[in-house]
């Protein structure tokens, strides 16, 4: 799956981002892609790592990831103020999650 082409067709006005340094509490990590509003750009151009996330933050799942690192960095991601953190796999499978927990859709993005 190409999400980076997913979030620049099916998702508002805003920009993706490949690579996207984040500061969280325990140091900056780097979502595989994000899509972050206009408001996002405006407030945070320049700022990187960016002192906030993004709205929609995606982890690509590779096979040396451990459950734990990538749940540990949906967790970052959200108390950073991600609205959603998209988990994609191999397999093109992708789960969503949202501050409420685990989601079935993207509310930002539904066709996704």
């Amino acid at each position: 799956m190409k999400v980076g082409s997913v979030l620049m067709n099916k998702a508002p006005k805003g920009e993706v981002i490949a690579e996207c340094s984040i500061q969280t509490s325990e140091g900056v990590k780097v979502a595989g892609v994000v899509w972050a509003s206009a408001e996002f750009i405006d407030t945070f151009a320049y700022k990187t790592p960016y002192p906030k996330a993004p709205e929609i933050c995606v982890e690509i799942v590779s096979h040396s990831n451990s459950k734990a690192e990538i749940a540990g960095k949906v967790d970052l991601y959200l108390a950073k103020g991600a609205i959603e953190v998209w988990i994609v796999y191999e397999d093109n499978r992708i789960d969503f999650f949202t501050h409420t927990g685990s989601s079935e859709k993207s509310y930002l993005v539904p066709e996704a």
